[in-house]
Parts: structure tokens; C-alpha cells; sequence
């Protein structure tokens, strides 16, 4: 039997605490995954945006890339994300400012699907996976 990976939590004040029993990020086996992240101001942790998709994509995306930071990681890094929405309908509004993060160089692998609901009854979450430096 192998041995269990080594495993490593990635913890900011920067984004949001999380809301339940998992993590910001874990890096492991040279690779950061990182949790989804909505629309929390980490300051207060109230939701930010007032439903303005637009707004609250920037924050999230702000909190992503805290994370990401946090970890020693930078957007260029990235190789997956999942795109959550509440609407479809916000795709490009919310394509247009993920592509101010993630548009330069090679862009990571992606999906993007509706949901039901999220968390805070937020309009987006992203989630990612990063590639660590060597």
C-alpha cells in the first residue's frame, strides 16, 4: 500500500472563511485545488453585490485570486475551473470579467453549468485547479 499523500491547507484572510467543514484551498501532489468561492466580503462576510451579477463576480473572483495568492499561485497557473451560475443568462456578463483574470496566455480547461441555487443565494461561484510552481 502507498502512502497517503501529503496534504496541506491553504488558509487567507484575505478571501472569505469558509461557511462549513472543508477548506479555502489544499495543495496536493503539486497541484492547489481550490474551493468555490461566492460573493463574501472577507471583512464581514455579508454577500456583496445585492444580486448584481457583475459585482458579484468581481468578488469572487478578487476572493479566487486571494486564494490563489495565498498559496503562492497566480490566475496563469490555473488549468480547470467550474463556472457556477444562477441564470445562464449571465454568462457573458460573467465571461467578459472571468476573461480579465483567466484571458491572457493559455486559458484554463472549463465548464460551466446552472444551477439550481448556491450558497447566500449568490448568482456565481468558481471554483478552481492550480498547478504549484516547481
Amino acid at each position: 500500500m502507498s502512502p497517503a499523500p501529503s496534504l496541506e491547507a491553504v488558509v487567507t484572510a484575505a478571501a472569505p472563511a469558509p461557511v462549513g467543514p472543508y477548506n479555502q484551498a489544499v495543495k496536493a501532489a503539486g497541484l492547489l485545488f481550490c474551493s468555490g468561492q461566492i460573493a463574501l466580503d472577507p471583512a464581514t462576510g455579508a454577500m456583496v453585490g445585492s444580486g448584481d451579477v457583475e459585482a458579484e463576480t468581481r468578488q469572487v473572483l478578487a476572493n479566487l485570486q486571494a486564494v490563489l495568492a495565498a498559496a503562492g499561485c497566480s490566475p496563469q497557473q490555473v488549468v480547470r475551473t467550474t463556472v457556477f451560475l444562477a441564470d445562464l443568462a449571465d454568462f457573458a456578463k460573467v465571461n467578459a470579467l472571468y476573461a480579465e483574470v483567466f484571458g491572457a496566455g493559455v486559458s484554463p480547461a472549463r465548464a460551466c453549468v446552472q444551477v439550481a441555487a448556491l450558497p447566500k443565494g449568490g448568482r456565481v461561484e468558481i471554483d478552481c485547479i492550480a498547478v504549484l510552481a516547481p
